[in-house]
Parts: C-alpha cells; sequence; structure tokens
C-alpha cells in the first residue's frame, strides 16, 4: 500500500502529526505533499521541526491569491506528483483549498480518497469552507468522522453508510503527543504572562476580518472585556487578519497585545494556560474543549456543535456587548465538561481501516 499525505496548512500539520507517526509505526510507504498555502516560516517549517515529522519530499509553493487561482495552481500541481508516484490513497484532512485540490485530484485518476474530520458541517454556504467540506465528503472513498453527529450529517446527504467510519478527531492525539513538549516552552515568562491571568484571542475567518464594520465590533467587544475584568487580551495575529486591520486602519487598543504569528507548542502552552479562549477558529474550538478552556466563538454558527452541546463553548456572534455577555457565562461554567472528540486513538483506527480497505481491495 502507497499512500501519499496531502496538507498546506498549519491545522492540517497539526491534525495529521499523529497520523504520519502512525504510518511511519507500521512501515507503510507513504510522502507528503506540501501545496504551501500557508508559505510563512513560523506557519510552516517550524511546524515540521517541532512536532518531529519528515520534511515533505514535494512542495508546491503556491503562495497566496485569490480561491480560485490557489486551487488551480495546487490542482496543477497536485496532479502532476500523483501522476508520478501513483498512490493507492490519498489522504487529506479539514476543509482547506488545499483538501479540496487533493481530493480532487486524486478523485479524477481513480485514486482512493480518505478524508480526516469528515462530515462537519456550520450549515453556512457564506463560508468558502463550507462549499468545500461539502464537495470533498461528497468525492471521498472513506470518510473517517470525528463524532456520531458528523456521521449523522453525512447520512442525511445520501452518502453510503459503509463509506462513513466514526474515528474519533486526530486532535486529540495531537494534544496528548504535545502537551509535555507545550509545558517546556517559554512563551508565559517571554512576554511576562501569568497562569489565568490574560485572554486568548484567534481571528482570521474571511467572514470576520474580510468586513470591516465587523472586524472593529469584535476588536470593541475585546476592549469591553479586558476594562470588565481588567486582564490583557493576547492576539497572536494572522498575516490576513494583520493585512486587513492595516487596510482598515482599525487600531486595537493598548490592552489588546498583538503577536507575531507563534510556533505550534507556545500557542498550546498559551492556550491552556489562558483564563479563556476567543476565536472563530473551528480547531482552536477543539482544543480548549479538550484543554478544559472556556471557549467564546467569535461567529453565529459552528460546525463543532459537539463543543455547544458539552458546555465547553458558546456562540457569541460579533456584537460588543454580546462578545462581553456570553464571555460572563463561559467563565461562570465549571470547567468539568466532557470530551467528545475520542479517545486519543484515532490514528491507528484510521491507519488499520486503510490496511483493511487495502488488502480486501
Amino acid at each position: 500500500m502507497k499512500v501519499t499525505v496531502i496538507l498546506g496548512t498549519r491545522p492540517e500539520i497539526i491534525k495529521f502529526s499523529p497520523v504520519i507517526e502512525e504510518l511511519e509505526r507500521e512501515d507503510i510507504d507513504y510522502f507528503v505533499i506540501h501545496s504551501g498555502q500557508h508559505y510563512s516560516p513560523n506557519m510552516d517549517k517550524v511546524f515540521f521541526h517541532q512536532l518531529s515529522l519528515p520534511s515533505p519530499k514535494y512542495s508546491i509553493n503556491v503562495g497566496s491569491g485569490t480561491h480560485g487561482e490557489s486551487t488551480g495552481k495546487m490542482l496543477i500541481g497536485i496532479e502532476k506528483i500523483l501522476i508520478n508516484e501513483k498512490p493507492d490513497t490519498v489522504l487529506v484532512q479539514g476543509d482547506t483549498n488545499t483538501t479540496l485540490a487533493g481530493a480532487l485530484s486524486a478523485v479524477k485518476l481513480l485514486i482512493k480518497v480518505g478524508h480526516i474530520e469528515a462530515g462537519l458541517r456550520s450549515f453556512n454556504k457564506e463560508m468558502p469552507e463550507e462549499i468545500n467540506r461539502v464537495m470533498i465528503d461528497h468525492i471521498s472513498d472513506y470518510l473517517f468522522v470525528p463524532t456520531d453527529n458528523a456521521k449523522r450529517n453525512l447520512l442525511r446527504e445520501g452518502i453510503e453508510r459503509d463509506k462513513i467510519f466514526v474515528t474519533g478527531n486526530t486532535i486529540v492525539d495531537a494534544i496528548i503527543r504535545n502537551l509535555k513538549l507545550a509545558s517546556k516552552t517559554e512563551v508565559l515568562e517571554k512576554y511576562g504572562l501569568k497562569k489565568e491571568k490574560y485572554f486568548l484571542v484567534t481571528i482570521h475567518r474571511q467572514e470576520n476580518v474580510d468586513r470591516p464594520k465587523r472586524f472593529s465590533n469584535i476588536l470593541k467587544g475585546l476592549t469591553m472585556i479586558s476594562e470588565e475584568f481588567n486582564l490583557p487580551i493576547v492576539y497572536p495575529i494572522h498575516p490576513r487578519a494583520k493585512k486587513r486591520m492595516r487596510e482598515y486602519n482599525l487600531k486595537p487598543t493598548k490592552n489588546i497585545r498583538l503577536l507575531d504569528p507563534i510556533d505550534y507548542l507556545s500557542f498550546l502552552r498559551l492556550e491552556k494556560s489562558a483564563k479563556l479562549v476567543l476565536s472563530d477558529s473551528g480547531g482552536v474550538q477543539e482544543e480548549a474543549c479538550i484543554l478544559k478552556v472556556p471557549c467564546v466563538t467569535l461567529r453565529y454558527d459552528t460546525e463543532r456543535p459537539e463543543t455547544l452541546k458539552v458546555g465547553a463553548n458558546i456562540l457569541a456572534g460579533t456584537e460588543p456587548k454580546d462578545i462581553l455577555e456570553k464571555t460572563k457565562i463561559m467563565l461562570g461554567r465549571k470547567r468539568n465538561w466532557s470530551n467528545p472528540f475520542g479517545d486519543g486513538k484515532t490514528s491507528k483506527r484510521i491507519i488499520r481501516i486503510l490496511k483493511e480497505k487495502y488488502l480486501n481491495h
């Protein structure tokens, strides 16, 4: 069996890390293609180094561009590699343009596609990620879903039951694998932060940062929180958000501390030690839930409803008063919710299923 892993963003590298480790452990013939969708060193190469992963065999270096432009470049680059390498299975993860390009390239060449973290739905078609998720799921051969809820989403859309496997989410495997390493980082000391004496923020979604009014409202809400609780807001800013902030002439108050993008292990420690996390990221919603840190989601919907159900997360939208109100609610909750995303053995299940399918093919 020959497997191709296709990735291109920071979250994909993190969530694929335990899968790659399992491919190594099982001595399976595999290689990695990196699309270059995230292309700054802090959001890319350092993650491979920190997570002790082998460098990708191929890098397409697609860089920035519109959705159509970058996806098109990835399709061209990935197809050439797959024609040359002839893998039996391609593995993709999540909902990015890299994931879509990888799945589409493979299915056109009659190569089996395994979609890790399949079945997630926000039911918001304005999100490019939602379009990607639906398309990827409907062209994949093996759908590795994190929860029963994700399985139900796929069954409602008419996807065959025998293609769907409830495996849990590889983010649990990754956090278990990396938490000890993260505790050794000195990020709190570097920025003069104390455990549970700051709020952590991530904002990068197109629906938030590409709308001046919405982005401005979120920053106002963060300022209100900082003033209410007399604690700093720590915001490792995504390059896209930083660019938009300059374009819209948005000037965060001094209570909001903008940091350059930081490495994964440092971010994990920041997350684990925060009083509360405010984010528009699906992955951060999951991580905060697993780490038992309250989360306020700066969106009106989520493809991680499990986090809402167990009480780890709340939807705040983007109005300043709502952000403050929902933050107060979450700070009043006990951190005793259950983790809905699995037991940390997701990667083992995925590779075992792939081997069984290959042998029975």
